[in-house]
């Protein structure tokens, strides 16, 4: 276990090296100029403009450059935003509750909701049930978030329109208020990934039901909902856990569309507005953070995988 956690720890290491360089190289080689973009257009004199980009770093070669903000980064030093001079991490932590509160709240109900539906799915395999629902999990799966969430806003307005469902309110001011603005876009980036989790659930679900233990409960006069849920199910998840957090990431990049549709105030329309004003500061840090904690979040699901199936060790 201890040689297994190393190497995951090691390769995570690589990854966020990577990722790093590909969040500086991503915006230091598309079009444009900082320096040139802080000053403006009407104040942009050869000589002024020169005289920013060597307090920048950005006449140096991009290996120094990196280096050197990889340095920063290190030290929790991300810059100043630069469209409102403010920063970068001031301006990441006062949106990050928002979008942190949606993707968990996302992850919660396709988690909750796909494990029902992927056992019964599994459990009336070939019968009626079955095909309906799949044949849902399907229209869940084709569905883009912006069009459902659009679609959600449509039919709350025609018939719930005194039914608050765009902008925010932190839950420490109301809660109810923050509820009733959070179940519409939850509902919006969680179909998705329910729809996935349910089939892969299903599929890890037969797969179990086949196996020798199974007949072997069922010979003993077990019940069939404890051989379901005892037996198949706790092989099944484990599957089920290494797609969920796969799929979380899925979730905080879907955030970005459902944040713009229902006007809520979190990472993704902040990260939005930085790539509309150039701001790379701030695209650096958001596209980095995000990453991680993608990369973060895969490398705990592969640890509990890791701890429920001693065979995943040796991977």
């Amino acid at each position: 276990m201890a040689t297994a956690l190393l190497r995951r720890l090691g390769q995570l290491l690589l990854v966020l090296v990577g990722v790093s360089l590909l969040a500086f190289l991503m915006v230091h080689l598309v079009p444009g100029d900082a320096a040139q973009i802080q000053l403006g257009a009407s104040d942009a004199s050869p000589q002024k403009l020169a005289i920013l980009r060597h307090e920048m770093g950005l006449d140096r070669p991009l290996a120094v450059q990196y280096a050197l903000w990889l340095g920063r980064v290190l030290r929790g030093d991300f810059g100043v935003s630069l469209d409102t001079g403010r920063p970068v991490l001031t301006e990441i932590a006062d949106r990050a509750p928002v979008t942190a509160e949606l993707t968990v709240a996302g992850l919660v109900l396709a988690v909750t909701l796909a494990i029902p539906a992927g056992c019964l799915m599994a459990a009336l395999r070939g019968r009626t049930a079955d095909v309906v629902v799949r044949l849902i999990s399907v229209l869940g799966l084709t569905m883009p978030s912006f069009w459902l969430g659009t679609m959600l806003l449509y039919g709350a307005s025609v018939s719930a329109p005194s039914l608050a469902v765009v902008g925010w309110v932190p839950f420490r001011q109301n809660p109810l208020a923050n509820l009733e603005r959070l179940v519409l876009p939850t509902i919006a980036l969680a179909l998705p990934v329910l729809a996935s989790l349910a089939r892969i659930l299903r599929s890890a679900m037969i797969e179990a039901l086949e196996q020798d233990y199974i007949r072997t409960a069922r010979a003993k006069g077990l019940p069939a909902w404890l051989v379901l849920a005892r037996h198949a199910l706790a092989n099944a998840l484990i599957p089920f856990m290494t797609a969920a957090g796969i799929l979380a990431g899925y979730l905080f990049g879907g955030s970005v569309v459902v944040e713009q549709v229902f006007a809520l105030p979190g990472l993704g329309r902040l990260m939005v507005g930085a790539i509309e004003a150039r701001d790379y500061p701030l695209v650096q840090a958001a596209i980095l953070l995000a990453t991680a904690i993608f990369v973060v979040v895969n490398f705990v699901v592969d640890m509990l995988v890791m701890a429920a199936d001693p065979r995943a060790r040796g991977a």
